[in-house]
Order: C-alpha cells, then sequence, then structure tokens
C-alpha cells in the first residue's frame, strides 16, 4: 500500500478543481454528482481531508473506504457523513473504472456561522470518529433526502437574495434531524472503533475551551495534551498526523480559529474580549494569528455578517 500524506481540500471550489469539476455555483455549499467524477483506471490509493462538511449518498460503489484509519462498513446505497478535518481514504482496484452514481452535498463552516447551526451540528454523533458505519435507507428514506438534497440545489443555483442562507439552513436542519432518526432506528447500540485517542483529544480540547479554562492555563502544549491522553510527545505527534495530516499545533490553532469564528459571529464581545477568553495575553497576537489561518481580520470577519 502506497504511503502518503493526505491532500488537503481547503474549500469547495479545491476539491472541485481536485476532481476536475467544474467551478461551484456557490463558494460556500455544492451538490456534486458522482457521475461527473471520472476515476483514472490505474489510481493510486488517496487519502483526503476536507476543511467542509460533507454529506454523501453512493450507489454501486466498487471500492474500500477507510474513515480516518478505520475502514468503512460500505455497501450499495448508503450515506456517509464527514465533519471538517477528518481523514477518507480511498482505495480503488487498478484494473477497474470506478462508476458509481449518487450525490455529495459540500457545506463550508463558514457558510453556518452567525446561525444555530454553526453549534447544533457538532452535536450529531453521526460526524464522529466513533461512528464507522455507513447509513442505510430503505427507498421511503432515500426519497425523502434525494428531496430535500434537490430543494437545496435549487436554491442555491436560483439568484441569491436574502432568505437564501435561511432557507438553505432551514432545509439542512431537516436533513440532518432525518438522519438521526434514521441512525437511531439502524443502529440499537454503537460500534466503539480504534478512534478512542482522537474523540478522547477533541473532549479534552473542548474543556480547555470551556468554562474560562484558556483564561486561567493558557493554550496546552503538546506535551500537555500528550499527558493527557497517556501517550509520550512523540508518538502523539506522529499519531495525529498519521491520522489527520496535521501536526498538534495545527490541529491547535484549527480548533482555536472555529471558537473565534463562533465567537465573532455569535456574541458582542470586542476582539479584545475574545482574545483574553482564548489565552492570548495580547489581541494584537490573536489578530495575527486568525489573519494567518483566515486571510481576513476579526473585525473584518465579523463585519461580514452586517
Amino acid at each position: 500500500m502506497t504511503s502518503m500524506q493526505p491532500q488537503h481540500n481547503k474549500n469547495i471550489a479545491a476539491y472541485h478543481k481536485l476532481m476536475q469539476l467544474p467551478k461551484p455555483q456557490h463558494p460556500l455549499i455544492s451538490v456534486v454528482s458522482f457521475e461527473d467524477i471520472k476515476q483514472v483506471p490505474g489510481a493510486e490509493p488517496v487519502s483526503l481531508v476536507n476543511e467542509f462538511y460533507s454529506i454523501g449518498l453512493k450507489r454501486n460503489f466498487d471500492a474500500k473506504m477507510k474513515y480516518g484509519q478505520q475502514e468503512y462498513d460500505f455497501d450499495e446505497g448508503m450515506m456517509t457523513f464527514m465533519a471538517p478535518g477528518q481523514v477518507l481514504r480511498i482505495e480503488v482496484d487498478k484494473d477497474k473504472e470506478l462508476k458509481h452514481s449518487g450525490w455529495l452535498l459540500l457545506i463550508h463552516p463558514d457558510f453556518l456561522w452567525n446561525t444555530p447551526l454553526a453549534t447544533n451540528i457538532k452535536k450529531y454523533e453521526y460526524f464522529s470518529y466513533a461512528v464507522n458505519e455507513a447509513l442505510h435507507l430503505s427507498e421511503k428514506e432515500e426519497a425523502a433526502v434525494q428531496n430535500i438534497v434537490k430543494s437545496i440545489k435549487q436554491e442555491y443555483h436560483a439568484n441569491i437574495d436574502q432568505f437564501s442562507q435561511s432557507l438553505i439552513i432551514a432545509q439542512l436542519e431537516v436533513l440532518l434531524t432525518y438522519a438521526q432518526r434514521f441512525y437511531n432506528r439502524q443502529f440499537i447500540t454503537r460500534k466503539i472503533t480504534n478512534h478512542r485517542i482522537l474523540n478522547r483529544l477533541e473532549e479534552i480540547l473542548d474543556g480547555y475551551f470551556r468554562d474560562e479554562n484558556l483564561v486561567k492555563q493558557g493554550l496546552p502544549t503538546v506535551a500537555d495534551l500528550a499527558e493527557a491522553l497517556n501517550l509520550s510527545p512523540t508518538y502523539f505527534s506522529g499519531l495525529l498526523k498519521s491520522l489527520t495530516g496535521q501536526n498538534p499545533q495545527q490541529h491547535l490553532h484549527h480548533k482555536l480559529i472555529e471558537k473565534a469564528k463562533e465567537k465573532l459571529s455569535t456574541t458582542g464581545l470586542s476582539v479584545s474580549e475574545i482574545a483574553y477568553q482564548l489565552g492570548f495575553e495580547h489581541p494584537q497576537s490573536f489578530s495575527k494569528v486568525f489573519k494567518s489561518k483566515t486571510k481576513l481580520s476579526p473585525m473584518a470577519f465579523r463585519q461580514s455578517f452586517k
């Protein structure tokens, strides 16, 4: 098996380019038809890390999929859910051309900012590494999902107006709620995968960003995170790099920017107050990190919602 670093797609346009698709109609949301993605016979396995949410329904999929490093329990006519920063590896038989049908709904997190879904989407467990089972749908369930995705596509292809985002967000919420219902019907108990370390890391980071812990303790070091996971710093760094393509500091900064965007778009806190809550002694340092990751100053990001 070929070893490689994951291919990072920072935005939806980058994914379209990688898959040789036309430019997306909307920069932050897109519905892709799998029939339009052409797989070259003999292509090497590929690992993808997308910085946006993806919800897919695939049929006739004759390839192996690994979610992180776990093989995905995948078969015909099933849905998959991935959150930003997660790793998906696809291995295709070199002697076959990949032929599959269905669609992929891509949603950049920035599309959700300033809406309740920006926070609520994290509550849906099927976006977690702990769930490696694809969602099986009945014909009736698939028809319901298809209609929602079709409406989303029609909405962003139409002339964008002041109601467009609200309508699409409402439809996304319905789609996610249906998926939650279907998963609850499908699984009485959850399978536990070997990604406990990644899930535990997210719990630890959430703890740092909760209850003003960053104000008291500052940003955790690699040694702090490794100790909390009962791992050596070297092993922890190597494991995280192999699973996500990011070192601990990059992973931490990604989490930091996510929290900063949430505070900038959903609270009236000043930039200085947000910087302090996120463990920065000086607002200038926070602004520098934020701009280096988003290409916008904190105030420019906030102004984009007014």
